[in-house]
């Protein structure tokens, strides 16, 4: 891989704040930063198999945002967030890899989250099969996935470089645009939500993470919401309405970067939907929420960091059959193209990987700050997820989805058994071999506990 280059003043924008006489010795320091991501018009986008053709333009800024941490004891840890709709594992484990040797970090201290933004650009490796581009779509999505890595790294060394004596403090509030998507037809949403009658599991909480300079300022503030960011299918790039959050929060708060991490919100959209004023509208009613946290008493960070991730083995339920893969390549029927590059996906799988590509790595990690837990698990997770392991675990977890490997949804074993999109045909736009078989629930929610309970425990 190659060396990023040195730090440009333009990279580091926010890298710093105001500094500050020694601060005692039981002081958490932090330090924030970004770095434009925005692909040039021409490369092709994904989220959506109906776009027909690349991106024209830009509407609104795609960022990658570092947020460094560290503990009175010099234990660091970096999270990393950025406009897009997904990242893999090896892109993931490479800039953690890269950010560890220049820093010294464990592979577990470098964390990773995707917005989930459906206007962003297609990368090798992700959502594989949505689409096969042609020739000249692929040269620029490497392109620009090789340009990603080298600012992820930028984005850390600057975060971890501009490490400062901060207070940390956290709070949660609701926002209530997102709804249930398999359980209520989003015709019917406007009419449920008014009279209280929208069906099926959601999570409204908002949780928020303020980090102010000594003097009181604030100088970061990451926010976290379960929703799909699917306000938006048109040929621009754009953050949707986590992009229109954090900027709004960035208005009414001068000075301060606004992070946004994804929850599990896989089984939720947002409504309505289908404007660039309904993304601002939503991401208004969530920089609300975000304020209405600050507002309230926050709970302080004491006490130590402490980081895991680890892995359990998730499997697919088959292998499909030579016939199924003949019908997907040459069958007309809606999406013939999405068919298609699923079975060139899943055949060029099994040909690198054999039958052991009916088996995924599924990674899940844990920080602990103090007396607050962070789980991050990969892919596109549904809402029963959070909910179960802040019931079993407590209210001072935060469950995020779309971190360091969105590779497919991941059902719960309810979802799983009821099919549909979630639980069965979004592995084709994601170029699985087949839904996951069951049990995958148990071997993640059991090795969710396991890690937060060990960095929960005193050392």
């Amino acid at each position: 891989m190659r060396t990023p280059p040195p730090l440009r003043p333009l990279v580091a924008l926010l890298a710093t704040w105001v500094t500050l006489s020694a601060a005692p010795a039981e002081t958490w320091r932090a330090g924030v930063a970004r770095v434009d991501i925005t692909p040039p018009s021409g490369l092709w986008m994904t989220g959506y198999a109906a776009r027909t053709r690349p991106a024209e333009g830009t509407a609104q800024p795609l960022w990658v945002k570092a947020l460094a941490l560290a503990d009175p004891a010099g234990n660091r840890g970096v999270l990393l967030t950025l406009d897009l709709c997904g990242i893999n594992r090896d892109l993931s484990d490479r800039v953690a890899a890269a950010i560890g040797r220049r820093h010294g970090l464990p592979r577990s201290a470098v964390m990773t989250n995707v917005s989930h933004t459906h206007c962003s650009p297609a990368m090798p490796g992700i959502i594989t099969g949505l689409r096969i581009l042609p020739p000249d779509g692929r040269e620029k999505s490497h392109d620009y996935a090789r340009a990603l890595e080298e600012k992820m790294i930028r984005a850390a060394d600057a975060a971890l470089t501009a490490l400062a004596p901060a207070t940390l403090a956290w709070a949660e509030d609701e926002a209530h645009f997102g709804y249930n998507r398999r359980e209520n037809p989003a015709t019917d949403v406007p009419g449920q939500r008014a009279a209280g009658k929208l069906k099926g599991p959601f999570d409204p909480r908002v949780p928020v993470f303020a980090v102010r300079a000594p003097d009181g300022a604030l100088r970061a503030l990451l926010v976290s919401y379960a929703c799909h960011n699917t306000t938006l299918q048109f040929y621009q790039w754009h953050g949707d309405y986590a992009g229109a959050a954090q900027e709004e929060l960035e208005k009414r708060h001068p000075g301060a970067t606004v992070l946004f991490a994804s929850g599990c919100g896989a089984d939720a959209n947002p409504a309505p939907r289908g404007t660039v004023e309904l993304a601002g509208q939503h991401g208004r009613a969530l920089a609300d929420a975000a304020d209405r946290a600050l507002a309230k008493p926050m709970t302080p960070i004491a006490g130590r960091f402490a980081s895991a991730l680890e892995d359990v083995t998730l499997r697919f339920s088959h292998r499909p059959t030579e016939e199924q893969l003949r019908t997907a390549r040459e069958k007309e029927q809606p999406n013939k193209e999405m068919h298609q590059a699923w079975a060139a996906a899943v055949t060029e799988k099994f040909r690198t990987h054999g039958d052991a590509a009916l088996h995924h790595a599924y990674p899940i990690q844990a920080w602990q700050l103090g007396a607050l837990s962070w789980t991050a698990l990969g892919g596109e997770v549904v809402v029963d997820y959070s909910l179960r392991l802040r019931r079993e675990l407590g209210d001072n977890l935060w469950v995020f989805g779309y971190s360091t490997d969105v590779m497919a949804y991941i059902p719960s074993e309810r979802v799983l058994k009821e099919g549909r999109y979630e639980g069965d045909t979004s592995m084709v736009p994601y170029g699985q071999p087949s839904a996951w078989a069951p049990g995958l629930e148990e071997s993640i929610v059991a090795k969710a506990r396991e890690l937060v309970t060990r960095t929960r425990s005193p050392r």
